[in-house]
């Protein structure tokens, strides 16, 4: 399937609830958000059907986001049924780490590619400020389990806020040169009622990293499901650095996602209102062909580019980014 602009869509981000057990300050707004009530939310058999229906329209790899998506009960059978679909060949999942440990094994036995992980600072009290009470260590035992497991290639995604160190940088060279991990540092999105602040720029932490004397960054493609990141590698280093750059240089151009919200709406963009209604349809007995056909009309509406970095501060969504699922 290809948009109007040429790019192939074949990736599905799919949020498969709102809720998550941290409140990161980039994530939504210091009060919080208005939750989805129980019958507002896909059921598990509503998601399969839509993911089912889109795989066989030319989308072969499925996201699972949140909120944080293993606090969903009945996760592990939903991923299997997944599974199961032939046409789906990579399912991943982005997680904040806290519930992976006790959860890894199952969720690769029951057919879990990889998972990404988010990990902005590793000094615990400034983890437990962004995340609103979150505990790094067992976000970091979630890390090691999910190596243990093989939910590899393992992504870090590091949101680059104000509260970032030279001590974070420091650790995350050295865990590059340790293990088969790929760390990804994302320009901070001024999406909804964010509390927190821009961090350093991109080409700033690259001059960071270079100057620990572990080498000199040098690119890469030679990464799985590389997505809009732009990989670089350190000699001897046994993983990688990722840079993405929404703002200061966007992807739009080889984009290649649609999200499906928890509550029934294909996105055709993160940085878009734009939303098209799938629950109604699905739930006044909608056939599969006019599933295909709301799909196919997300597609023709996807946008060239994001207006973002002409928002001029603050840009005006009406959700939250625990609400779209990154």
């Amino acid at each position: 399937m290809h948009d109007g602009h040429n790019r192939q869509i074949s990736y599905l981000r799919v949020s498969v609830t709102d809720r998550c057990n941290f409140r990161c300050v980039y994530c939504m707004p210091e009060q919080g958000v208005k939750l989805l009530r129980h019958t507002e939310i896909l059921s598990y058999e509503e998601l399969l059907r839509i993911i089912r229906v889109v795989s066989e329209h030319g989308v072969s790899k499925i996201r699972l986001t949140g909120g944080e998506p293993l606090v969903r009960r009945g996760i592990v059978g939903f991923i299997r049924n997944i599974a199961n679909l032939n046409a789906v060949t990579d399912i991943s999942l982005t997680t904040n780490g806290s519930l992976l440990a006790g959860m890894a094994a199952k969720l690769k036995e029951a057919g879990l590619n990889r998972v990404n992980i988010s990990l902005d600072t590793i000094e615990p009290d400034k983890f437990r400020k962004i995340t609103y009470g979150g505990n790094l260590a067992e976000t970091i035992n979630g890390i090691k389990v999910a190596l243990a497991v093989g939910l590899t290639p393992i992504k870090l995604n590091v949101v680059l806020t104000n509260i970032i160190t030279e001590h974070d940088l420091a650790y995350f060279v050295d865990l590059v040169h340790r293990e088969p991990i790929s760390i990804r540092f994302i320009e901070y999105m001024p999406i909804g009622e964010s509390q927190a602040c821009p961090g350093p720029g991109i080409e700033e932490i690259k001059d960071k990293i270079n100057s620990f004397g572990k080498g000199i960054l040098k690119p890469t493609l030679n990464i799985h499901g590389n997505g809009p990141a732009k990989y670089f590698y350190l000699p001897q280093a046994k993983g990688s650095f990722g840079f993405i750059t929404p703002i200061s240089e966007h992807f739009c151009g080889v984009c290649n996602r649609i999200r499906l919200t928890a509550d029934g709406k294909f996105k055709p963009c993160l940085l878009s209102n734009q939303e098209l209604d799938v629950k109604t349809a699905l739930r006044q007995g909608a056939s599969d062909i006019e599933i295909a056909e709301l799909f196919y009309q997300t597609i023709a509406d996807k946008p060239q580019g994001h207006t973002l970095a002409n928002a001029g501060g603050q840009a005006k969504f009406f959700r939250q980014m625990s609400q779209i699922g990154g």
